[in-house]
């Protein structure tokens, strides 16, 4: 049964890159289409045994996506706490396994999470705080990733895919610069969540 569910996630997710990425404005069945896709990885994970922050991680992914595919200021906002809290359920996981890293992994992460402040903050506006907690979050959700032991590498992949993800939505949202690669947004943060349960189960 989990195998079907898999099936139906990965469907499901195809079915949003290829129906409505490119769609200008939301729809409803967008928005159901996107959570699903997400929602499914969630439940086949605690149905195969995952760790459960890794299972409220992605349930809070698609919580995220929903108020993410919605308009709005507000909605925008939800999306982006549910997405740092799931980032908090990925890095309180990694916690406890977490080895050390090395400087050159600790100044490329370090170096990402404060070139923010020059080529993102500045364009935000009312949301600068708030995009600036989310990249806190998920910096050190990636550090604590990176960090993991040897044999994480499925895992580590998908947090950097999830990475990728938000780096080029960021470009596109705020700097209009990311627009060329607009198309590649779903399938790295769909691909880096498979990855993470994938390498947690």
């Amino acid at each position: 049964m989990a195998v079907g569910i898999w099936v139906a996630a990965g469907g499901l997710a195809l079915a949003y890159w290829m129906g409505f990425v490119a769609r200008a404005g939301t729809s409803w069945r967008g928005s159901v289409v996107k959570t699903a896709a997400v929602a499914l990885l969630a439940v086949a994970g605690a149905m195969q045994g995952a760790p459960g922050l890794i299972v409220v991680g992605l349930a809070l992914g698609a919580l995220g996506d929903f108020a993410l595919s919605r308009p709005g200021q507000r909605a925008f906002l939800a999306g982006m706490a549910a997405f740092a809290a799931g980032h908090l359920a990925y890095a309180a996981q990694f916690w406890g396994a977490t080895g050390s890293l090395a400087v050159w992994q600790a100044g490329g992460l370090l170096g990402l999470a404060l070139s923010t402040e020059v080529w993102l903050a500045p364009h935000t506006g009312a949301l600068r705080w708030p995009v600036r907690a989310y990249v806190g979050v998920i910096g050190t959700m990636a550090a604590l990733a990176v960090a993991l032991p040897p044999g994480s590498g499925v895992v580590q992949v998908g947090v950097l895919l999830f990475v990728l993800s938000d780096f080029v939505l960021a470009l596109r949202m705020f700097r209009a610069g990311g627009d060329g690669l607009s198309h590649v947004v779903w399938p790295a943060y769909w691909a880096g969540q498979v990855l993470i349960l994938w390498g947690s189960v």
